[in-house]
């Protein structure tokens, strides 16, 4: 799932080579990795919400209806809880089915909390990945041809290639990017290409998508095309600002709705970045443990005690989840954003309330994605199945900073208020906190 943006100076195209092979370079280590113990990404049995959808049809548990526009996507998107209100287009050819993505082709993508779904115009496959607790990311397709049965297959190397790199923290993830795109849907990648997710100031997002909603004068990259080859700075994106109808972009019709909702879009790049950083953590922890284990062994050290490297090594990777947690360096809105698809409203009716009505699904969309920035991600089943080195970790640094005994400047943007805010509706939600979270 990705697309991104551009520095403006052109590169040589010896240096082009040399990153992309660098990168699918980098890619295949990082499968290595985790293709070893204790993760053994490839070789172990998926447990999410897709795998469980999957079992339900070859079981004849579940018959999926199919149309002749849309093939099975319709009924996969409800058996999953899938809103289309969260449809997000993107025309960039950045993606498995390229061949079928245009500008005026756009490939939309379909999220919720755990589950993302792509769909190509007169596409082979809906292409899916689930948020596994174990396994992180695990990519499926689904073919689109098959007329009596749907068949979701799993998918390994060709998704990991370019899933697995250092962008995703080196272990099976999503990446969205930004960039600049020509006519025929091809990125313009001599112009420099950029990672999205929440820190991104809002002028670099969006490069390659289509972009629907009003952000005051807030400029973004978002509905450009680059007619021809060559990206001229300062580049004049005026007519796709405060886009609210695609009509003259795209055929509406042949989507299941006719928006590119800007609010979608902004939490589908914050729960990407959380979701790999979950699975960093959950990878981390359980190779530092086993590493660790290893070398006790060896030096016949006592059971019950952890090398020094190996606590560094959990507590590093459970502070960099928890900055994605509580939105550390989020680029700040300087007017307020407003979709136009319905999704907002969708999304803020979903999960857990205190007794004031306080959610942390509550947008604000003026100054900052969250009114109470500490992500919704935290009641998720990847969360919950952290390995409990790294959770116990975790919570004791959220309790940490939300109590006010951490006030070093990485979290100086929470103000006292919004700390006891989330410490009270998390205390009120959250049924497993440890008992100092009570006091």
């Amino acid at each position: 799932m990705r697309a991104s943006h551009m520095s403006g100076v052109a590169l040589p195209a010896t240096l082009i080579f040399l990153f992309v092979t660098s990168t699918v370079a980098q890619a295949f280590q990082a499968v290595d990795e985790f293709e070893k113990e204790p993760i053994l990404y490839s070789a172990s049995s998926p447990e999410n919400r897709v795998s469980a959808l999957k079992t339900r049809i070859e079981t004849g548990d579940l018959t999926l209806a199919r149309t002749p526009e849309h093939g099975y996507l319709p009924a996969l998107l409800e058996a999953l809880d899938v809103p289309v209100e969260s449809q997000t287009l993107v025309f960039s050819k950045t993606s498995l089915q390229m061949r079928r993505i245009s500008p005026r082709t756009p490939r939309a993508i379909y999220f919720n909390d755990d589950v993302y779904v792509g769909f190509c115009q007169s596409g082979d496959v809906l292409e899916i990945s689930a948020v596994d607790p174990k396994l992180g990311t695990v990519f499926y397709t689904l073919d689109q041809h098959s007329p009596e049965k749907p068949v979701i297959q799993r998918q390994t190397e060709s998704c990991l290639v370019c899933h697995s790199s250092s962008r995703m923290e080196g272990v099976p993830g999503h990446i969205i990017r930004s960039l600049y795109v020509d006519a025929g849907g091809q990125p313009l990648l001599s112009a420099g290409s950029r990672t999205v997710d929440h820190t991104t100031p809002v002028k670099d997002r969006w490069g390659g998508w289509y972009v629907t909603g009003t952000h005051g004068a807030q400029k973004h990259l978002g509905n450009l095309v680059i007619r021809g080859r060559d990206v001229e700075e300062p580049v004049d994106n005026s007519e796709g600002q405060n886009v609210t109808d695609l009509k003259f972009r795209i055929n509406p019709n042949r989507y299941l709705s006719a928006h590119s909702d800007i609010v979608a879009l902004m939490v589908l790049e914050h729960q990407a970045l959380v979701h790999n950083r979950l699975t960093k953590a959950s990878f981390e922890t359980r190779q530092a443990l086993a590493y660790d284990e290893m070398m006790r062994k060896t030096l016949d050290r006592p059971e019950g005690t952890l090398l020094e490297s190996t606590v560094r090594r959990i507590q590093s990777v459970s502070e960099r989840l928890v900055e994605a947690l509580l939105f550390v360096n989020e680029a700040k809105l300087t007017e307020p954003l407003k979709g136009t698809s319905g999704y907002a409203e969708q999304f803020a009716t979903q999960g857990p309330k205190d007794d004031q009505r306080r959610s942390l699904r509550d947008l604000d969309m003026s100054t900052r994605m969250l009114k109470y920035p500490c992500s919704y991600l935290i009641y998720s089943e990847a969360f919950e199945q952290l390995p409990t080195a790294s959770k116990n970790c975790v919570l004791q640094k959220l309790w940490d900073v939300l109590s006010g005994t951490d006030l070093s400047e990485k979290y100086s943007h929470l103000s006292q208020d919004d700390r006891r805010a989330i410490r009270e509706i998390l205390l009120q939600t959250k049924s497993d906190l440890p008992d100092y979270w009570k006091i």
